[in-house]
């Protein structure tokens, strides 16, 4: 994929994944090198539980290619416990890490916890105020104060600090009955119902999509977003795009599935073979 376009997942690790993604065989200590040679970029979500230490980030940075790229979560003691309060110093230690990653640096990912609402978006400004510019970052809120009535403060704010709207598309999962599996029941559960926003407030465009376990049920939304992204791509933005799936165990094929969607409308190589080949949905 060119410079501008980076297609992920939710993760590197699934070990159903292997076989129909990964080569078989592979073993958890190569996933990110097997995972990191047909993607090329992953959320980060490991750090949104706990910091690695220095050594683990440089050896993630080592087994990747060049224009791979991390994007990880910002640490829930700074988003969820702290809400941004009194954070320097998990943040600094946040920089510390990311700073290993050198040119495998992608956008940081901040997810606001469901409680954060717009009384609290003056921690907000003071922690972007804070953040180093060069750092790109990409908020996701998941407070309907942010889809309603603060929703204009919220994306000047972000604008203001060249910080990415982070978008979470769930439409396509939330299209289904709860009934239609467990998987989806929780997923449901899990993530935030809210209207889809393409609101642009950086130089850069950062989608997660949660499409549905039926790769051709989910086509229609990816044809729409694959219109949006080559627009980007051709605007000269670069743009992160994650595939998830309720279990996220489709999540690489509806990767290769949008990369194919991609690739009649702007000059991208064309992806490796996943684990056991795998034949285009569209052809």
């Amino acid at each position: 994929m060119n410079a501008g376009a980076f297609l992920g997942c939710p993760m590197w690790s699934l070990k159903s994944w292997i076989g129909p993604f990964l080569p078989t065989g592979t073993k958890q200590r190569d996933f990110l090198r097997e995972y990191s040679r047909r993607l090329n970029c992953v959320e980060g979500n490991t750090t949104f539980y706990a910091l690695p230490d220095v050594a683990t980030v440089e050896r993630w940075r080592d087994e990747t290619p060049e224009d791979f790229r991390f994007c990880f979560k910002v640490p829930q003691r700074i988003s969820h416990e702290l809400k941004l309060i009194n954070a320097e110093q998990e943040t600094a230690a946040l920089i510390d890490r990311l700073q290993h990653l050198g040119m495998r640096r992608g956008p940081t990912f901040l997810q606001l916890p469901p409680s954060f609402d717009a009384h609290m978006l003056p921690a907000l400004r003071i922690f972007l105020e804070r953040w180093p510019r060069e750092f790109s970052l990409a908020v996701e809120p998941r407070h309907a104060d942010f889809f309603g009535p603060a929703e204009a403060e919220f994306e000047d704010l972000l604008h203001t600090h060249t910080a990415a709207r982070g978008i979470f598309d769930t439409t396509p999962l939330f299209a289904l009955s709860p009934s239609y599996s467990p998987d989806v029941r929780q997923a449901q559960a899990a993530k935030p119902r809210f209207p889809l926003r393409r609101s642009r407030t950086a130089p850069f465009t950062f989608v997660r999509f949660c499409g549905q376990p039926d790769r051709a049920a989910t086509h229609p939304w990816l044809v729409d977003w694959a219109a949006y992204i080559v627009k980007r791509l051709a605007a000269g933005e670069d743009c992160y795009f994650f595939l998830h799936t309720p279990d996220d165990a489709a999540a690489p094929q509806l990767a290769r599935d949008f990369h194919d969607l991609l690739t009649p409308h702007i000059s991208l190589p064309p992806l490796p073979d996943f684990g056991n080949p795998q034949q285009s949905l569209f052809g």
